[in-house]
């Protein structure tokens, strides 16, 4: 009998599970529609004449209905997109590759090495995070105007000039995710390593990086992205069309295609698209990486 009564319990605590998790599951329905549809709506106006977009934008462009490919390769003779991305590639690529040394290097630091001044030290990490690109650019600008690599015409230099805010902005976030992955990490192993005669850098990259994938995984695509999508520094340091990365040409966008709708949507999707691609390749790595060292054990 005590066998059927608690069968029957699971099988309601089942039932209640299903039926109370309907409502949640619309309600994030919804949302993602919400989120979604503007997505969708843009790249489906991508595929129409400006003259349709502005009679019907909603209904599906197929082909012989007004669908046309026509915005896309207009966009790529109107609009250096290819040389933008490769701007956008080369500074995302070295912002993301020195902020995940960096980073890596002070949270193992501030992780396992006990000095004076340590406590400050992560203190003042956590400050900077309050902190706003906005509030501090002015001096920023003006500092690298004094040592010479704004607006000087040379690409190498406008490339310095962005990664360097850009690399600072990310260094606070990426330091405390990274801390508290590596605090959950074992000393053992590292222990063991020095006993084998590993210095700190072969500890570092042949223990501590393998085991701490998943949070370096994490800094790497939010530093990517978010090195991507920073338009704000880039407007500030990228003054000549032939440096600008794909952001920064975003905003010459409206005035270039003007009232050209189904132009300006085509060459917006070939800017969000690929941010999107990255994003829902690798999600499964940012959550594992920020939750991966929530949990000691």
């Amino acid at each position: 009998m005590a066998s059927n009564n608690n069968t029957s319990g699971v099988t309601l605590n089942k039932k209640k599970f299903h039926v109370s998790k309907v409502f949640i599951y619309i309600a994030l329905a919804f949302w993602a529609l919400t989120t979604i549809y503007p997505f969708f709506w843009v790249i489906l106006n991508s595929f129409r004449e400006s003259t349709m977009i502005v009679r019907d934008s909603f209904s599906i462009p197929w082909p012989g209905s007004g669908g046309t490919f026509s915005n896309y390769t207009t966009a790529f003779e109107r609009v250096p997109l290819l040389g933008s991305y490769f701007n956008s590639i080369m500074i995302s690529g070295i912002v993301t590759i020195v902020v995940v040394l960096l980073s890596g290097f002070a949270a193992y630091g501030l992780v396992r090495y006990q000095f004076k001044g340590r406590g400050f030290l992560h203190s003042m990490v956590i400050a900077s995070m309050m902190f706003p690109a906005f509030a501090t650019i002015i001096p920023v600008f003006m500092m690298e105007s004094s040592w010479h690599i704004v607006n000087t015409g040379n690409t190498l230099l406008s490339w310095l000039s962005v990664i360097l805010p850009q690399i600072a902005g990310n260094l606070s976030f990426s330091i405390i995710v990274l801390m508290g992955f590596i605090r959950s990490l074992p000393i053992d192993l590292e222990e063991a390593a020095y006993l084998e005669g590993y210095n700190v850098y072969q500890i570092f990259f042949k223990i501590i990086f393998p085991l701490a994938k998943p949070s370096f995984a994490t800094v790497s695509i939010f530093t990517f992205l978010w090195s991507y999508n920073d338009m704000f520094t880039q407007m500030f340091f990228l003054r000549s069309r032939p440096q600008y990365t794909i952001t920064r040409l975003l905003s010459e966008i409206a005035s270039i295609a003007g009232i050209d709708y189904g132009l300006m949507a085509a060459a917006v999707t070939v800017i969000i698209v690929p941010v999107l691609i990255v994003y829902i390749i690798f999600q499964n790595n940012i959550v594992k990486g920020l939750t991966a060292g929530a949990v000691k054990g």
